[in-house]
């Protein structure tokens, strides 16, 4: 970090009386990690909380309406924790602290941060980025069928996998089965070389990329070749019986009604299933109705069945990624409230 003892706090840009604190750090690594590269996590709570943020030597000077000074001496305080604690905290995962306290006073980022899933084989942490995802994780934790519905970004397939590398190193299963279906798979794949697995390899390739981010390559291979772990497309599933096992669907919005009711059957004893997909991002044939979409309207509210549901607040790739989502959300509804009203007016 930047040396920047002239770093004073900027005026506030709310109007009216103003409140001033500073918060004191003693450790230079732990106010390294709280303010950031060049003071950038403090330029990241200016802009989420609304007060002007300055650091000077140990000190983290706040400059704002009392209400909101006294928030983020809260914010940084559970920072500090956290960070004490191994959190390693980056721009975008204090800004979502930021929207987890202002929205959730009630609780404690460290209910969040603390939720380890599971240690890579890069000895990097995987645990929850907020508390959509740490609900997520107690769901699959707590059901043996858990649906995770939400855009892209939001880390539903990724943190099944955590769970799902996590059981089978701890021996609560014996096996890893990943799943997504190849909506293209029709006449289309006998145009592609190779045998039927290197037709579909590509479909499956997401799956294998977050396993290999978690798992040494070699063992994940090795797991691969003794049938431990096992990437296939939906069509392999039918007519089996997945006992044992720890099931990921992923993509489940490209699965057919069929498909789903046939994926769902297949669940045995001492078994977990996890069914991601965004309801929104169909490629099905036009008339092809979604199997999610179906089982979600179908199951929710069914005992044992855990339904979480993610939205763009919980996107945790680039903050770009948010914004997109956002405006295609928007332009749909905008869509569908026209084509609402030309039938509305149609009747009339």
């Amino acid at each position: 970090m930047a040396n920047r003892d002239n770093d004073r706090p900027r005026a506030p840009k709310t109007a009216g009386p103003t409140a001033n604190a500073q918060v004191q750090i003693d450790d230079p690594a732990l106010l390294m990690a709280l303010c950031g590269p060049r003071n950038d996590h403090l330029r990241v709570l200016e802009q989420e909380c609304g007060i002007a943020i300055g650091q000077r030597g140990n000190q983290i000077h706040l400059q704002g309406p009392a209400e909101d000074v006294a928030f983020v001496e809260r914010l940084v305080a559970e920072l500090a924790q956290a960070a004490r604690e191994g959190t390693e905290l980056g721009a975008n995962d204090v800004a979502r602290a930021a929207r987890m306290l202002r929205e959730h006073p009630d609780m404690h980022l460290k209910e969040v941060f603390q939720e380890v899933v599971l240690v890579s084989a890069r000895h990097r942490v995987i645990a929850p980025k907020g508390l959509a995802q740490k609900r997520y994780i107690e769901a699959i934790r707590d059901h043996d069928i858990v649906f995770g519905i939400g855009p892209a970004g939001t880390g539903k397939t990724y943190l099944a996998m955590a769970m799902a590398v996590s059981a089978l190193m701890n021996r609560k299963v014996r096996r890893v089965i990943l799943t997504r279906p190849a909506v293209e798979a029709g006449e289309k794949l006998g145009f592609l070389p190779g045998d039927l697995t290197e037709k579909v390899n590509p479909y499956l390739r997401p799956l294998y990329d977050a396993m290999h981010d978690m798992m040494d390559m070699d063992k994940a291979q090795a797991l691969i070749a003794r049938g431990s772990i096992e990437v296939a497309p939906l069509a392999f599933m039918r007519g089996r019986t997945l006992s044992d096992s720890f099931v990921i669907l992923d993509e489940a919005q490209n699965t057919t009604v069929e498909q789903m009711k046939m994926f769902l059957t297949r669940l045995g004893y001492d078994s977990k299933a996890v069914i991601t997909g965004d309801v929104t991002q169909v490629d099905l044939p036009d008339g092809k109705r979604s199997g999610l979409s179906d089982a979600v309207n179908l199951l929710t509210g069914v005992e044992g069945i855990g339904m979480c549901t993610f939205t763009d607040v919980d996107v945790v790739r680039h903050p770009l990624v948010a914004r997109v989502v956002r405006a295609y959300e928007a332009r749909d509804a905008a869509r569908d409230a026209a084509r609402q009203s030309a039938q509305e007016g149609r009747r009339e």
